[in-house]
């Protein structure tokens, strides 16, 4: 059967309904149409927009957190370079005050280890950026578990290593 065969017989049909199937019809018609420009056309849209506010402020939030970095890099990349032997004192002596007894620091090269036994976590992160900024220290590894021993008043504590880069020679 040809287009032409296909709307020659459909209109005849159109012709042979009375004018209120016909309204029927085209009602019925005009719903799916409606319906099908909803589901097809609107409702993709609208669930775009309605989701954009939160994406928005989503991104904004990474955009902050990105600039942050950026500027804490800079900040970092401006210092003036130190020495490896300022690097090792200013090492040691972060090591004493952030950490306390429960670490011990051991050379090797331009690679320090740092083995803590007991080490409240809450001290743990202050004394890396601390090592970071003030030794230029880069943590390379770090082998770390949460220590049997009880937990005190601060929270847990951390047994491991922290392998952390010096600057060179």
């Amino acid at each position: 059967m040809t287009p032409t065969d296909l709307r020659a017989g459909l209109r005849a049909r159109w012709q042979a309904l009375r004018p209120r199937e016909r309204t029927l019809v085209s009602a019925a018609t005009m719903t799916v149409m409606v319906a099908l420009l909803w589901w097809v056309g609107i409702a993709p849209a609208l669930r775009v927009l309605r989701q954009a506010q939160d994406q928005q402020r989503s991104l904004d939030a990474q955009w902050g957190q990105m600039q942050a970095l950026a500027a804490q890099a800079q900040a970092l990349q401006s210092k003036p370079r130190i020495r490896y032997d300022e690097a090792v004192r200013a090492l040691e002596a972060s090591v004493k005050q952030g950490l306390g007894s429960g670490a011990q620091l051991s050379l090797a090269g331009e690679r320090a280890t740092v083995t803590l036994k007991a080490v409240p976590a809450a001290a743990l992160g202050p004394w890396l950026a601390q090592a970071r900024a003030n030794a230029r220290a880069l943590p390379g590894e770090a082998r770390l578990v949460r220590s049997a021993t009880k937990a005190g008043a601060g929270g847990a504590t951390w047994d491991g290593t922290l392998v952390l880069n010096l600057p060179p020679r």
